[in-house]
This record gives structure tokens, sequence and C-alpha cells, in this order.
């Protein structure tokens, strides 16, 4: 147990450093965290700083091609307004064991506007843009086309159980498709993961107004449902949340160890991968912005030792590994663990593995079957007639159960 400790230390210890926690980039009109917005909608982004002081961050804006790909556009090209904006909207935390200063910023508005579709990105910085603190990517959708996403088992003979195969039918909201077909393609998603997509496809047919996207090639791995814990009361464990304890003046939730390689699918609700910042204290629901604390989080996985790196992933950081939310393995209790600190709430998260070609691998922990839940989301894009951009001209997604 020393050796563990000292091994989740020597990870972990120098997360107090980063002060920058809890980034989130949430859609207030699907009240979830899917970065997609229309015309005269806004995100809201959020985020912690654990100095606990009161910082000037700024932000900008960048456009990127259908291959989130510097495009070299101008910021007068895409948009009006302020090259830099000012993140001046803030509080402290109260009632909490660790103190921070939480932001908040409502996106675009009176200072910057966008003017076109397509890919984003936001950058927040102190000093310059040139060196961030953060960027998120988000989506401005034209709603030219409306996108119908369909899922079903794909029965491949070597891997019959494990694959979902998508397809997709674009229709114009007023005008004919096929005009400008020759420039659109579609990219599709899974649970809002960018490592996880299968890009520029081309339409299969074209009927008019209609495209059809039903390529063989439309396929994912299927993965396995979500794991979870919950830890908006930290003074009990429950869902997932093995034990919970103040140590030295930190919160420390240790979770349920989870099982690799499972033989079959096991149907668990869950959220694709998001999370929810909660704090409940015996049935009274705080002000999550400022009143929810944080927590080492203690994850471990029951498994014998494999050659290859295992990382702890999910909305909450990403889908990016890093030496923050990569697992360890302790001989002596015959698993991995990880420690990482967390803002409390609700998540779902994902053991994922890292391939020699640097590639993530998501269901080589958890296992892939065509029954699993997944989010899909399908952009189509195109290049408007004249003009040097990709724009976004449809969006659409598929939340269902898989029949």
């Amino acid at each position: 147990m020393k050796t563990l400790r000292l091994l989740l230390f020597t990870l972990s210890g120098f997360v107090f450093g980063q002060n920058i926690q809890s980034i989130q980039l949430f859609n207030p009109q699907t009240n979830d965290e899917t970065p997609v917005i229309y015309a005269n909608q806004q995100l809201v982004l959020s985020f912690d700083d654990l100095t606990n002081s009161s910082q000037i961050y700024r932000y900008t804006l960048k456009h990127y091609n259908r291959n989130w790909e510097d495009d070299n556009l101008f910021f007068t090209e895409f948009a009006t307004g302020s090259l830099n904006g000012l993140l001046d909207s803030f509080q402290y935390s109260f009632n909490t064991l660790q103190s921070y200063t939480h932001y908040k910023l409502n996106f675009p508005n009176d200072k910057i506007q966008l003017k076109i579709s397509g890919n984003f990105e936001i950058i927040v910085y102190k000093d310059s843009a040139d060196k961030p603190l953060f960027k998120r990517r988000f989506y401005v959708v034209e709603n030219a086309a409306t996108l119908a996403v369909g899922v079903s088992r794909y029965a491949d003979a070597r891997n019959p159980d494990a694959n979902q195969r998508v397809e997709v039918k674009a229709v114009s909201a007023g005008g004919n498709l096929s005009s400008n077909v020759n420039s659109m393609t579609l990219n599709v998603m899974q649970n809002n993961n960018p490592n996880v997509t299968v890009n520029n496809l081309k339409p299969s047919t074209t009927l008019g107004n209609q495209l059809l996207f039903q390529q063989l090639s439309l396929v994912f791995p299927g993965n396995n449902e979500f794991y979870y814990f919950d830890n908006k009361n930290m003074n009990m464990a429950a869902d997932m949340v093995r034990a919970t304890e103040v140590k030295d003046g930190v919160n420390n939730t240790y979770l349920h160890p989870v099982w690799a390689f499972p033989l079959n699918y096991q149907y668990q609700p869950d959220v694709n991968g998001a999370w929810y910042y909660r704090r409940n204290d015996l049935g009274r629901e705080r002000d999550v912005e400022r009143e929810a604390d944080y927590s080492w989080v203690y994850f471990s996985l029951d498994s014998d030792p494999v050659d290859k790196e295992i990382y702890v992933l999910g909305g909450f950081n990403d889908f990016k590994p890093s030496k923050e939310n990569q697992m360890q393995y302790d001989a002596e209790g015959k698993k991995y663990v990880a420690r990482i600190y967390m803002k409390q709430g609700f998540y779902n998260y994902i053991l994922a593995t890292k391939n020699p070609d640097g590639s993530l691998n998501f269901g080589e922990v958890n296992g892939n079957f065509w029954q699993t839940e997944n989010l899909y989301q399908a952009f189509l894009y195109y290049a408007p007639f004249g003009r040097n951009y990709d724009g976004l001209m449809g969006y659409g997604e598929f939340r269902t159960p898989v029949r």
C-alpha cells in the first residue's frame, strides 16, 4: 500500500500546478455538452481557476476547414467585432475545501459575432493567443439541410457482434442539393469523441433534394456502455463510490474497481461520455458553479498487466490522453490505478488503450458490442460557390438504442 501511495503521488502531485480545471463547453439550448449551435444561438464556456484569484483572461475564435486544418481565414472573414474578448464574469467559490474562481462566458455575444458556418475553436489565453491556456472545438450550422441518422447491427463475418453501421439521409431545407454536390462531404463522430470519426464521405446516391450516405465503410466499433460514478454527495459512498474521506484538508473519493475484457454486453444507462457537475448535501442542491467541491478520485481496474498504456478518458478531459489520466500497474494489488483531481458531480468515463501508432482503442478493455447505445453525430460540409471556406450545411444525431 505504501508503494501504491508513492506511485500515485508521483503521477498526480503536480496537478495542483495546473490552475485551470473543469472546462465545460455547454449548449443551453439542448442542455448537453454537444457544442453545436445554429445562427442566433449561444454556447456557454465555464472553467475554474484553482489559484482563487481574479486573473484577467482573454479569448479569441478561429475557423477551420472540414478536416480541422487551418484554412488561413482572417478574423474579419468569419467574424465581426473584437479580435480578442475579455473574460470578465467570475465569482469566488463558497463553502468548499478547495478555493477557486469560477469563470463563465456566453458567446457569440455583442463583442464577437460570427458571419459564417463551419468548424470553430475558442482559444482562451492570458498574455498571448499563441500561448493558449486551452482550446475547445465547436460547430456553427446553417440549417440548410436536415440530416436523418440511422444505426444498425453490422454483421461482419470476423466480428459479427462488435460493430455498428451508420446510414445518413440529407434532405434540403429548400433547394436542390445536387447543384453543389461535388463540394459536399459527410463526417460522422461517435459520442462527441474526436478520436472516433469517419470523415470525407461522398454521397452514395443523389436523389434531387436528397443525398444518401449508405457506404459499407461507415462502420464503428460498438464499444460498451461507459463506466460511471456519482460523488455529488461526498459525505457518503454510493453510485460506484466505495469510500470517501477528508485527508489533510482534501476530499478523497475511492471508486469500486471495474473489470477488464467482459465476455458479454452489460446494459446500463449512460450519458454517452458526458458529465455534469453537481453538489447535493442531504437532499439540498447547491449552486454548482461556486459550491461544488473538488476531490482526488481514485480509479482502479482489476487486470493482469498488459503491454499497453491505459488512460481514463471521457468528455470531462476531452478524450485526450495525458500523464494526469494514465493508469499505472500496482503489482501488489494486481490492478491498474489512477488518481485524478476532479470537481464533484456525475461522470461517464472509459478506459482506452494506446496503439503503437499513437491512436486510441476504446473497446479493448471494456469490449465491443453492437447492442451498445451510442451517440452518433453527422456533419454535412460544403464549399459555397465563390467562397474560400468550408461551411456546415446541416447537422443530425442519433441517440436512441440500436434495434
